[in-house]
This record gives structure tokens, C-alpha cells and sequence, in this order.
């Protein structure tokens, strides 16, 4: 068993474990570490506590100390030197004419290095970009190349549902998301109705997965026929997930008419595709509306 804490360096970042050593330390306290970018300054999200060896990455690297006042100063400067590198690098990209977008300027604490990330179409020759810079900063340029999520994550907004977006806010590494997410939630499969403000497929299709896939695995398939509890058989015309119930067409006499039943009234075999098929009959489906909207927005995962 080793003693950690957690140390979050940017807001809904990931979270690096350090070696407290004897320093009292609690959560929410600001600390000054060493890590492979140089000295960071970084704030504690877990207090120390006990973890196994071998899950976490040896070997630990000390915490140098809990943030003075100064400390806390020269990150506030910081802060504020990123603003004019920020403007100066937009200047330089626009004076060497490269197709890139910038999106964020970031100094380490000890000032010795620089990054600036940024979004492009595809690779960018940006060798005369970072001597240029080096030139005006007299420090280590790293210019990192960054994905449309990432973009997102960074920048922040305002969802569809109104709320700021779970990337910027508290989602600290980003979940695989697929189309068979949305359809196990009965989700319309048109992409700008389940894509984020990034394009992409939205995170929070992972939040519910798990209790749509128990409740789903309770229920018939659309199409399937059962036997209920009063003796009729039918085809299911449609399930309500949430409440457990299904509409069944039910022969009365001469007439069709559509009954409501709870799951457990009926009785019927679930039938059980092969998920690969099923995922890949939906994704044509996306192409396919994509391919009529003009847009190009299918998801990487």
C-alpha cells in the first residue's frame, strides 16, 4: 500500500497521483509538483489515502509543497501572460498563413515551456510557426494538435439540455459512445438530434446505457409475438421502456384492437441478434441520413 492524493492541473481534467510525503495536506489545497512537463502547480481533488501498489504508475513523484502566496501569485500572472501569448500566436499563424485554428495558450508554472494547442484539417508544417515564437518568447514552444472534443472540452458551452457541458464541467477523460446506445434508449438516429456541440455523438448517450440495456432485456421486441396473461396472442405494436408495459394487436373476434399490458402479463421468446449486425445495419442508417443532410458528423467510436 502507498499513500497518495489526487491533482487535478486544469478544470474537468484528469486526475495524476503524487506522494504527499509528511506534508498535511487536505482536498481543495493547492500544491506544487514536479511532473514530465516541469514544475506544475495543480489543486488537490483526493486527500491522502491509501492505494495498492500496482494501480498506480511508479514511480510516484513527490509533492515539492503546498502552494505559499506566491505561488498563488505567479499562477494568477500566469494566467494572464497565456492572454498575450494567446494574441501573439493568432498574429504569427496569420503572418506565416497556416490553416490552423488556435484554441488555447498555456504556460507551465516555472515558465519553461510554453504550449499551444490547436485544431487543423490535417497536418500542419508549422516548423517556421515555432521558431517564430521562440524568437518572441525566448522559452520551449510545443504547439499539440488536438481533436474536435478535446476543442470542446477546453472552450466550454451550453449543451441542448440548457446546461453547461458535461466535458468542460466534471467529465474528466471522455467514454466511448456508439449509434447502439441511442437505439437501446429509443433515440431519434438523425445526427444533429444526438450529436454535441462538437459534432460528435453526445457523452451523456453513456449515462443511462446500463438501465436501458436491463430494462430493454425485460422486454419483447417490437414485432415479436406473445401470449398474454388472458389468453390472446398478438404482435407486439410497440414498448414503453420505462414503464415496462407493451401495446400487443390482439385478434377479438373479427375485429384487430390494440391492448396495453405490464411485461409480466405476457409470455413470449426474446429473440437475440447478433449485436455486430444489429450496430452495423444502424450505422448505414446514420450514412444515409448523413449523406442526405449534407453533413459528415459520424462518430469516431
Amino acid at each position: 500500500m502507498v499513500k497518495v492524493i489526487g491533482v487535478r492541473f486544469r478544470t474537468a481534467g484528469k486526475i495524476y497521483f503524487f506522494d504527499p510525503g509528511q506534508l498535511e495536506i487536505k482536498r481543495g489545497d493547492h500544491v506544487i509538483v514536479e511532473t514530465a512537463r516541469g514544475i506544475e502547480y495543480g489543486m488537490v481533488m483526493a486527500a491522502p489515502k491509501e492505494m495498492e501498489g500496482d494501480k498506480v504508475i511508479q514511480p510516484l513523484k513527490p509533492v515539492l509543497r503546498v502552494a505559499t502566496k506566491k505561488d498563488d501569485e505567479q499562477e494568477a500572472a500566469n494566467k494572464e501572460k497565456e492572454k498575450q501569448a494567446f494574441q501573439i500566436c493568432l498574429e504569427k499563424i496569420r503572418k506565416h498563413g497556416l490553416e490552423m485554428k488556435l484554441i488555447d495558450a498555456e504556460y507551465t508554472f516555472d515558465n519553461n515551456k510554453v504550449l499551444f494547442y490547436f485544431t487543423a484539417d490535417g497536418r500542419i508544417d508549422f516548423r517556421e510557426l515555432v521558431k517564430d515564437l521562440a524568437s518572441v518568447f525566448k522559452t520551449r514552444i510545443e504547439l499539440r494538435q488536438i481533436g474536435v472534443r478535446d476543442e470542446t472540452k477546453i472552450m466550454g458551452g451550453i449543451g441542448i439540455c440548457g446546461r453547461p457541458l458535461c466535458c468542460h464541467t466534471y467529465l474528466s477523460e471522455f467514454v466511448p459512445v456508439s449509434i447502439k446506445m441511442a437505439k437501446e434508449q429509443n433515440l431519434s438516429l438523425n445526427p444533429t438530434k444526438i450529436s454535441g456541440v462538437c459534432g460528435r455523438l453526445m457523452c451523456c448517450l453513456k449515462n443511462e446505457e446500463e438501465t436501458y440495456e436491463e430494462l430493454n432485456r425485460r422486454l419483447p421486441n417490437v414485432g415479436d409475438f406473445v401470449t398474454t396473461d388472458d389468453g390472446f396472442k398478438g404482435e407486439v405494436h410497440s414498448v414503453n421502456v420505462l414503464r415496462q408495459q407493451v401495446k400487443v394487436i390482439i385478434q377479438k373476434e373479427d375485429e384487430k384492437e390494440i391492448q396495453e399490458y405490464k411485461v409480466n402479463q405476457l409470455r413470449f421468446k426474446r429473440k437475440h441478434k447478433n449485436h455486430k449486425v444489429e450496430v452495423n445495419e444502424e450505422l448505414k442508417k446514420l450514412e444515409k441520413l448523413e449523406k442526405q443532410e449534407g453533413k459528415s458528423k459520424l462518430d469516431d467510436n
